[in-house]
């Protein structure tokens, strides 16, 4: 199983939270879909046939799925993907399934913004291949929505919500807790809202304040109270009672699906499967090295155009893989496998690993079910911070 991950960088507007590569202008949309195109076939290996570009060297400087691979999710990311017109949508689409082999029913995922999804483009959307809508919503309350200065209202929240469930099975959407002012009360009626409305799938984050946005800079100048980290651990165990009362399964720290609707790119994503990221800012990765696109438009644009590829590539060391797979497999239901471990890396790791793991294990913060360790819902909040305990730091006796 294969992913591609493509990255839309164009916004309305900024959201005051945001730190995701985007622009809040569409001059050089046309452009720009052109260039995705492009990677996408510099990146199947394929010759480039709508261009006259040549003698590129991004076979030397690119991270690509194997050759046999089976391209089961395609998702649009961002910014904001449902800023671009079906057509345009359905452009990149094609260029996907004209170079790479893809399954007879991928998972193919477009986030939308609840203004963007009127009746017109909902219809339009489920006349193309798009199968899944991943709809930002992030708060039902007014309130919080003019906080982090979202585009639509919570009237359009909850209408595009009903809209699209008329057209579309699978629906996703966003919601975030720990906001500046959000009770506990407030946050179970944004959950309930979603629950009432029969939603199948729910990723919820903890607001974070990032350097560089709007809300870092209203916590400086005093004009709104710094986040709580304990009000979030509070919403978070809410969350978790809350979706698991209502048939969800928290299938990974930020995710909740009904069965049948857990989102394949998601887990492919945190079960360590290849995948392509195209478009500015993106990341990729295919079991053995990592890359990341430049995050400036023009300059990807024009690298694509002259022939050079916009990516850096870090080839990942043993220690690195395995830091990364205790990392991602804490926050899934399908935990760390010892006998992967002891497979993939040696037993020299399983014993570090085991050894580590003592402190979290007495503490009911970490459990074993045969050889898989798993994080309790004690320690589930606290799962990126065990993990980071568990790392390997010794890169000297174990590098590659």
């Amino acid at each position: 199983m294969s992913g591609i991950y493509i990255h839309i960088p164009f916004c309305k507007q900024a959201c005051h939270y945001c730190d995701f590569h985007f622009v809040t202008s569409t001059k050089y949309k046309t452009r720009m879909i052109q260039a995705l195109c492009d990677e996408l076939r510099f990146r199947a290996k394929r010759p480039n046939i709508e261009s006259n570009i040549s003698n590129t060297d991004i076979n030397n400087s690119s991270v690509y799925l194997d050759d046999n691979a089976v391209v089961e999710t395609i998702y649009f990311g961002g910014g904001t993907p449902s800023v671009l017109q079906t057509e345009e949508i359905n452009k990149i689409i094609d260029t996907v399934y004209q170079n790479f082999n893809v399954s007879s029913n991928p998972e193919i995922t477009l986030e939308a913004n609840p203004d963007d999804l009127d009746d017109s483009t909902i219809k339009q959307l489920e006349k193309s291949l798009v199968n899944r809508l991943s709809i930002g919503v992030q708060s039902f309350h007014e309130k919080d929505l003019k906080l982090m200065n979202r585009a639509h209202n919570a009237q359009q929240a909850e209408e595009c919500i009903l809209k699209a469930q008329q057209y579309f099975e699978n629906l996703s959407i966003d919601l975030i807790y720990g906001i500046p002012g959000l009770t506990n009360e407030e946050w179970r009626d944004n959950i309930y809202k979603a629950i009432e409305l029969k939603i199948p799938h729910v990723s919820s984050y903890a607001l974070t304040v990032e350097d560089n946005t709007a809300i870092k800079s209203f916590i400086e100048k005093g004009l709104i109270p710094q986040v709580d980290d304990e009000k979030a651990h509070e919403h978070f165990n809410i969350l978790i009672d809350a979706m698991q009362l209502h048939g969800y399964k928290n299938y990974e720290f930020s995710n909740f699906g009904k069965p049948g609707f857990f989102s394949r790119n998601n887990t492919a994503y945190w079960t360590g499967k290849p995948y392509l990221g195209i478009g500015p800012s993106a990341h990729s990765f295919d079991g053995e090295k990592r890359g990341w696109n430049i995050n400036n438009n023009l300059k990807f644009m024009k690298a694509i155009e002259n022939g050079n590829s916009p990516m850096e590539i870090e080839k990942l060391t043993k220690v690195d893989r395995y830091n990364e797979y205790i990392m991602t497999g804490l926050r899934t239901i399908y935990g760390v496998s010892l006998e992967k471990i002891e497979t993939e890396y040696g037993l020299e790791f399983k014993t570090y690993l085991l050894k580590q793991a003592q402190e979290y294990l007495k503490d009911h913060l970490l459990y074993l079910d045969g050889d898989t360790l798993l994080v309790t819902r004690k320690g589930k909040f606290l799962s990126d911070g065990i993990a980071s305990e568990l790392f390997m730091l010794n890169l000297g006796d174990y590098k590659e």
